[in-house]
């Protein structure tokens, strides 16, 4: 299903949705642009969720925070690309590869947020330990969402406004650039959902592997105490 609506966004994306009156062919980028931020957002919430399930549910269970782990690691790469992809539109549209625009701004302080969430992460202690922790962080993250979202309208801002809806609420795109982006955010957030399974999965991997290694430890530990033992007592 992600193939298939990758070679769609290709094709709509790239031949079939017209060009832009003002930004002529690179309205294109558009289709790319709009969906990476999408994803990114959507990343976002599901770690706040899964770190409220982990911090506030009976449970206590780690794929909880295994699934907010794996959906910012994916989240963080797709504003990464969203930072990038933006910064070419810009440089077509503005001149410009980079302006200390109220949108770039804050869309780069999203990033470096959860850049340091992802270290919260690598912080040593047990499974639970770095559980909480990052549950609390996860949780007051993701309260910049909305600041990015509206920092058009918070601050003066060459960053255009809402794509698809206008200020009064009204679709204001051509019908098939409207489906090609439709097309663009249903590719990548099937691709997410692709890259999130996959990678809670290496996470469960790794945490059993650490267990194991931590089990091995302790059993070589003993091993080496009981023969000390024995000879104290001879």
């Amino acid at each position: 299903m992600t193939v298939v609506a990758m070679v769609w966004l290709v094709a709509f994306g790239l031949g079939f949705s017209p060009a832009d009156r003002d930004q002529d062919e690179a309205v294109r980028i558009m289709y790319v642009h709009v969906p990476t931020i999408w994803v990114a957002y959507m990343s976002f919430v599901v770690t706040a969720v899964a770190s409220g399930f982990y911090l506030f549910g009976r449970s206590k269970a780690l794929g909880w925070d295994r699934l907010a782990g794996a959906s910012a690691e994916i989240g963080t790469i797709f504003v990464a690309a969203t930072l990038v992809v933006g910064s070419l539109w810009g440089r077509l549209t503005w001149g410009v590869f980079w302006q200390w625009d109220a949108r770039l701004t804050t869309t780069a302080l999203l990033f470096v947020t959860y850049i340091g969430y992802l270290a919260v992460r690598r912080l040593g202690g047990s499974h639970q330990q770095r559980a909480r922790r990052s549950a609390v962080v996860g949780l007051l993250a993701v309260l910049l969402i909305p600041l990015v979202h509206w920092s058009v309208r918070l601050w003066r801002s060459l960053h255009q406004e809402a794509t698809v809806l206008d200020t009064d609420g009204d679709i204001d795109m051509d019908g098939l650039m409207l489906f090609s982006l439709f097309v663009g955010v249903v590719a990548f957030t099937l691709f997410y959902i692709w890259l999130v399974l996959h990678r809670t999965r290496v996470m469960a991997m790794e945490d059993m592997m650490d267990d194991r290694g931590l089990d091995l430890a302790l059993a070589s530990r003993r091993a080496e105490v009981v023969p000390t033992q024995k000879l104290e007592e001879n």
